[in-house]
């Protein structure tokens, strides 16, 4: 089951609440579902668990149920339909609109006035046309509407909200959506998948630590890099110099450096200066390599 899906299961498992919850959880379906126009309500799903909040929803809200659904055991996406006359006036009525006139695709914001209403309506529009990625491989959420004036209207009530939504236009679709994980979270708050949020906020932070994780083992592993590096460099400028010279021609203290890193090829400046006897420091022993670099490469 993808994310989405369990966001979804979480949310249709929410009681059904007061009547004007459901109307305007219903309204937020039926705006981003897949039809709604004077002549029919058409939702298309293949979970079962939102086709019995559908009925839910359509009983609570309105007293109908759907012409047309499903029987429990089929498969794959299946419709849930109301084409009765009646039930579609009964509904228009519901939602403040004017049965004898065309459907305006826009949303009456008097039935989302308190804040009850206006998370169930949200929640009922993620529920159609709603979905999120999972957080471990990335953070996007987004609404999905055809009805450009529908997506206009949902960024307004999410801004009113305190959230700060983006949009974009898809294949002749108008979408919203959030990219970074705190508005995600709490989004799914809001709508009352408190479950899916603290799934998304603790696997955020694994990934967060598991990326700080790596971010330093490679950046250690470039410092070793960096280390062998220059201690080979070292260590043929003082063969240079034994080669040329010969190392007891050297100052005592350069000596006893250049023997140092000869036989511990593998350690550090900072390591070979507390190897020193007596221990010094690193800017020191950096000092004293630079000497035998220069020397080598004469």
């Amino acid at each position: 089951m993808t994310f989405s899906a369990q966001v979804k299961t979480e949310l249709c498992k929410l009681p059904v609440g007061k009547r004007c919850c459901a109307t305007a959880e219903a309204y937020g379906v039926f705006l981003y579902g897949n039809t709604f126009t004077p002549s029919e309500i058409k939702i298309r799903t293949e979970s079962r668990v939102f086709g019995t909040r559908l009925d839910a929803l359509t009983h609570r809200a309105f007293g109908l149920g759907f012409d047309l659904r499903p029987p429990e055991d089929a498969p794959g996406k299946q419709s849930y339909i109301i084409q009765d006359a009646a039930k579609l006036g009964k509904i228009a009525d519901a939602v403040g609109y004017d049965r004898n006139a065309h459907l305006a695709h826009q949303i009456n914001f008097g039935l989302i006035e308190e804040p009850c209403c206006s998370a169930a309506f949200i929640r009922g529009a993620f529920l159609a046309g709603g979905s999120v990625t999972d957080p471990a491989r990335g953070y996007h959420l987004e609404l999905v509407t055809g009805h450009m004036s529908v997506s206009r209207g949902m960024a307004s009530i999410l801004r009113e909200a305190q959230f700060d939504p983006k949009d974009t236009v898809r294949r002749g679709n108008w979408a919203i959506y959030f990219k970074k994980s705190g508005a995600i979270e709490d989004f799914l708050t809001t709508i009352g998948a408190s479950g899916a949020s603290l799934f998304h906020m603790t696997t955020k932070i694994d990934r967060d630590m598991r990326n700080a994780i790596q971010r330093k083992v490679n950046c250690d592993a470039a410092n070793v890099d960096k280390s062998v590096e220059a201690a080979a460099q070292q260590i043929a400028a003082i063969r240079q110099i034994e080669r040329q010279e010969g190392l007891e021609t050297l100052p005592e203290k350069l000596y006893q450096t250049a023997l140092l890193r000869i036989v511990n090829p593998e350690l550090s400046l900072a390591e070979l200066a507390q190897l020193a006897d007596p221990p010094m420091t690193k800017s020191c022993i950096s000092h004293r390599m630079r000497k035998l670099m220069e020397l080598g490469s004469e």
